[in-house]
């Protein structure tokens, strides 16, 4: 039977988690070459690299990603381990990994993931943002445990995880109070010409948005192309062009950033999904928001007003 060093995957999670060999270095009080032919004995022994350079930082290649997503189970496992055999109390919290596409409106993440913080177990949530497709990997090596998305996991992808559609919105068009104004009195003509700021290429509506211009012969300047949903808002709030967004969620938007909505979209349609890793779901914050898609995507209104 082969036996795994701990002691240098102990070395692999440090690096991973400082960042890099000099990072781990001062960390442990060890000298970086030590550190780095610990690294490789680690990789001769799973039989790849585990890091690739980009520039002076290292990244965690797909296998190290995968070791990675085990070293964080296996020394977790160890710290409950030595509070155990010490008499002290396991309180610690239930772990809840969630990735959150980069294009997706902060404010609808936040109602998805709302009904799992009413759970009584307690929960430690860590979120991640991203594009779909890097989540979509995570999800792969159980790095996460959950992922939210506009866009569900294609079928050409090598990733076993499963689709669920938590709901659908029209998108609505927001602006500064006094753009608002003058767009609003000739709405969508008025989009004509005007200040348009743009999800980018990878959110899904972005495409539908482009149709629906084309199709009413309008004709706006993209003053700037977003990732990022709530810098898109944010350049919205100042003024610089119309921004769009889910009308599932225009009160919050309207109280957060000050904006006016100019009008809604109907033909425009965006999906939400939580994708998991298993069908037969185990992981008890996971199952309680899939389930509340069957009651209703955004039932607590309440909840998201508060947390604008």
């Amino acid at each position: 039977m082969e036996w795994l060093n701990y002691h240098h995957l102990y070395y692999f999670w440090t690096v991973a988690r400082e960042g890099g060999i000099a990072a781990a270095s001062r960390k442990l009080h060890v000298g970086r070459p030590s550190i780095s032919m610990q690294l490789k004995d680690l990789e001769s022994f799973v039989g790849a690299p585990l890091f690739t350079r980009r520039g002076r930082y290292l990244e965690l290649t797909e296998t190290g990603k995968l070791v990675h997503g085990y070293a964080e189970d296996i020394f977790r496992t160890g710290r409950e381990l030595i509070d155990a055999v010490r008499g002290r109390e396991n309180g610690r919290p239930l772990l809840f990994r969630v990735g959150i596409a980069d294009v997706m409106a902060k404010l609808v993440a936040f109602r998805l993931l709302e009904p799992a913080l009413d759970l009584d177990e307690q929960l430690s949530l860590e979120c991640r943002e991203g594009e779909p497709t890097q989540l979509f990997s995570e999800l792969a090596v159980h790095n996460l445990d959950l992922v939210l998305s506009d866009i569900p996991l294609a079928p050409g992808l090598d990733v076993k995880a499963y689709n669920h559609v938590m709901g659908e919105s029209t998108t609505a068009l927001f602006a500064a109070p006094e753009l608002a104004r003058q767009l609003k009195r000739k709405f969508p003509s008025s989009l004509d010409g005007a200040q348009f700021l743009m999800p980018s290429e990878s959110s899904a509506i972005r495409r539908q948005l482009e149709f629906w211009l084309e199709e009413h012969n309008l004709r706006p300047v993209i003053a700037g192309e977003f990732e990022d949903s709530a810098l898109m808002k944010v350049f919205g709030q100042a003024g610089r062009g119309v921004f769009p967004a889910p009308t599932v969620v225009k009160d919050q938007i309207i109280k957060k950033y000050g904006v006016r909505m100019v009008g809604e979209i109907e033909q425009v349609k965006e999906r939400f999904y939580a994708i998991s890793p298993e069908r037969k779901i185990k992981h008890p914050a996971v199952a309680r928001i899939v389930e509340s898609a069957k009651e209703g995507l955004f039932r607590n209104t309440k909840g998201a007003r508060d947390a604008s």
